[in-house]
């Protein structure tokens, strides 16, 4: 940018034209005014610049800012965090931007005129979120660098107050704050509230936070590290069944450490034959890589299987993370293994599990082609990324291998090394590679988020190593619990059929509701493909709409065996569309066993054999299920007469047969009575639309993957039924009904994040 050229540059959000609110204009500049001065920094701000995320595009005009010679702060924003689709545009201006406004106090006194830096100067800069392909990324619209003041010298620079240090005040609070466990961004959101300034305001960052952090844990790392090996001994301790796993240096430090929980193992048992291994994640406190084992149950819910914290990132610690996962798991590799892009972990894992299918998450992919490709293309960048997002989702390797070929010859790709290294790892992520192996929907954007959920609520462990395994040992539990509840509330709802088709019917008695609502997704959409009878056995089937291709079908009724080119059942368990539609064809009313695998049925659940475990850690949870199981047993038998007769006999004749076992040497106050009746399972009460009040229906991962852990301070019995004598529960004025039985206000997702404290 040269002297005494002017830089205001606009660009619509959508294509559209811009509203009189959202556009600079461009006007004759004044003599006074002040124009950047050259500068040296090589990265200018420009209209299509995208970035990952807010926070990235912050740092990146931030830096600008500095090296030109002022500060910058955020400003305006479209939408709200938690709402909609939440933030949609955000705002920096220069920190002398605007004006200050002068406010009445309370007692209507005026106040003194203070002194401010702010002098109405236009400088800013415009991001805007986006969503291609459910991959979101934040875009520069906007950009202006004019300003109506002095800039600083170099010199001069680090003394304005957004590059000031963390005062001593300030570094005591944040200590204290991280010893309770709080994250971050709950730190300075709360340090804000105290202050009383706007969002986004305080003298310091998030990254000076997070380095500040850093040098307050590196003086702690080794008794930390004896603290954790400890921890894991007494959770051995209290349950044999508890696995971990550590190697020490040859300095005597701890280099690796893994665990596993008893419950995960088991889980591991029945939903291990597809698992997510994710490494992208760092413990920054301590500066070591954080390795999540994670999968997907019969119900569609993340599970989680193992846990690792490695110091390095090389393919020996990879190794050794994926040798202690196999002795937690009695030798069992998995089928088939997602982890992000990474060559060392790929290398590690064609030597540790040589018969596991190994698979990159195409989303860890996408993430990174903003900062590959969006210079190289430029203006066809987005044309490009639609068509390989097509060529991602083709289902015969023959059409991938033709249209990648002319994808490349059409934008000139061919010296392009991310092209060519994407094209020579294209059985790991593209789909018609991967197709004929089982990932169990574990490729799909709706898990992926889920997933992605869920390891947040690791990372916001601020305390010693120790606290973390604790905050991990705590989130599982909550993600069992929670898993639990939904499943049992599935049970009292009616399964509603979409076709009235035969095949459904059946499919209904034997599929989870999770499992039977992908299979009635294709139930769905399978009238609209026609299916024509090429060879004995072969059928040709394709959308009504085509008038050649389509996909193949094989099927050889007295074996009941039964095939599609499309390998969708292959790949996620689930019966396609063709092969629905062949069946219906040919007079086909059930689906033959082997096409309703266990992995998907309902008896695979473990949810009862939960509850039966023998440790005292599992006798708050056997409580809250026998809490949840009479609270059911009370709506159900209330309903008419009949049912009340006969359910005052039941439960007398299961209460004479319980009081023949003998008592408890303790006394009923050492029962670890931990949840109150929030815990309630809704009747099975169905509305016009065939919904469940209270709960959704058509996504499995609301309850897991939305909130904040709530810690409950541990109550027994005794003194639990002394408060409910001492005080009544106020009604809910909207429904009528007590509070302590409102699903709406006892439930888990009524957190500090709901309620807009956060």
């Amino acid at each position: 940018m040269s002297e005494g050229t002017s830089l205001v540059l606009e660009s619509s959000e959508n294509g559209t034209d811009l509203s009189q609110d959202d556009i600079g204009t461009i006007e004759e500049i004044p003599e006074e005014t002040i124009l950047s001065r050259q500068t040296s920094v090589n990265l200018v701000p420009f209209i299509g610049q995208r970035f990952v995320s807010q926070e990235a595009a912050y740092e990146f005009y931030c830096s600008f800012a500095k090296q030109c010679g002022f500060s910058i702060r955020r400003h305006r924003t479209r939408g709200k965090d938690g709402v909609g689709r939440g933030v949609t545009r955000r705002d920096f201006t220069c920190h002398r931007g605007g004006y200050p406004q002068i406010k009445p106090s309370d007692d209507g006194k005026v106040q003194r005129n203070r002194k401010s830096s702010r002098c109405g100067c236009q400088a800013y800069m415009r991001i805007v979120k986006r969503s291609d392909f459910d991959v979101p990324e934040w875009r520069v619209t906007g950009f202006r660098n004019i300003h109506n003041h002095e800039l600083l010298k170099s010199n001069e620079v680090h003394l304005l107050p957004a590059y000031c240090p963390i005062s001593p005040d300030d570094k005591g609070r944040i200590c204290m704050f991280a010893k309770a466990g709080m994250s971050v961004r709950q730190m300075l959101r709360l340090m804000e509230l105290e202050k009383g300034i706007k969002l986004g305001c305080l003298p310091f960052t998030e990254i000076d936070v997070r380095n500040l952090l850093q040098s307050f844990r590196n003086v702690d790392r080794d008794n930390d590290a004896i603290d954790l090996i400890a921890m894991c001994k007494r959770l051995k301790d209290e349950n044999h069944n508890f696995k971990y796993e550590f190697k020490i240096d040859s300095n005597n430090r701890l280099e690796h450490i893994a665990w596993s929980y008893s419950s995960s193992i088991q889980s591991y048992e029945a939903f291990g034959d597809a698992v997510v291994f994710d490494t992208t994640y760092r413990v920054e406190a301590y500066d070591m890589v954080l390795g999540i084992w994670l999968g997907v149950d019969n119900n569609g819910m993340t599970c989680f299987f193992s846990c690792a914290l490695l110091r390095d990132e090389n393919i020996q610690s990879f190794s050794w993370a994926l040798k202690a996962f196999l002795g937690f798991m009695k030798g069992k590799a998995p089928q088939t293994i997602l982890t992000d892009h990474n060559m060392w972990l790929k290398e590690a894992i064609a030597v540790e599990l040589p018969e596991t299918k190994h698979g990159f998450c195409i989303w860890h992919i996408l993430s990174k082609f903003s900062d590959w490709f969006s210079l190289f293309l430029g203006s066809q960048y987005d044309e490009w990324k639609a068509e390989f997002h097509r060529l991602y989702n083709l289902e015969l390797v023959e059409d991938f291998e033709e249209g990648w070929r002319q994808m490349v010859d059409q934008y000139g790709l061919h010296a392009n090394k991310h092209i060519i290294s994407l094209y020579s790892l294209r059985t790991f992520w593209a789909l018609p590679f991967l197709r004929r192996y089982f990932f169990a929907g574990l490729t799909s954007t709706c898990q992926s988020e889920s997933i992605n959920a869920f390891i947040q609520r690791f990372l916001s462990a601020q305390s010693q190593l120790d606290r973390f395994v604790e905050q991990v040992v705590e989130i599982v539990d909550f993600n069992d619990r929670a898993g639990a509840k939904q499943k049992m509330q599935r049970k009292l709802q009616k399964v509603c059929l979409k076709t009235g088709s035969p095949i459904e019917s059946h499919a209904a008695t034997a599929l989870t509701p999770y499992a039977l609502s992908k299979l009635q997704e294709e139930l769905v959409l399978a009238p609209q493909y026609a299916s024509f009878l090429v060879d004995e056995g072969c059928f040709q089937v394709r959308h009504h709409s085509q008038s050649d291709g389509g996909c193949k079908v094989f099927w050889v009724p007295c074996q009941e065996h039964i095939s599609c080119s499309c390998h969708l059942f292959e790949f996620s368990g689930i019966l396609c569309r063709h092969v629905l539609r062949v069946m219906s064809t040919n007079n086909c009313f059930h689906i033959p066993d082997q096409y309703l695998p266990a992995r998907w049925r309902g008896n695979n659940s473990s949810s009862v054999n939960h509850y039966r475990g023998t440790t005292s850690r599992d006798q708050p949870e056997r409580i809250q299920f026998l809490e949840s199981m009479v609270s059911t047993f009370l709506v159900e038998s209330i309903e008419t007469e009949e049912r009340l007769d006969v359910a005052c006999d039941q439960i007398s004749m299961v209460l004479s047969r319980i009081k023949t076992f003998p008592r408890s040497p303790h006394g009923v106050n050492d029962i670890a009575y931990s949840y109150p009746s929030d815990s309630l399972i809704l009747p099975e009460v169905e509305d016009t639309d065939g919904m469940i009040p209270g709960f959704t229906i058509t996504n499995p991962h609301d309850s897991i993957t939305t909130g904040k852990l709530k810690e409950r301070r541990a109550r027994d019995v005794v003194d639990l039924t002394r408060k409910r004598r001492q005080f009544s529960m106020p009604l809910c004025a909207q429904y009528g009904h007590d509070a302590s039985d409102c699903s709406i206000m006892a439930s888990d997702n009524m957190s500090g994040d709901a309620l807009g404290y956060l």
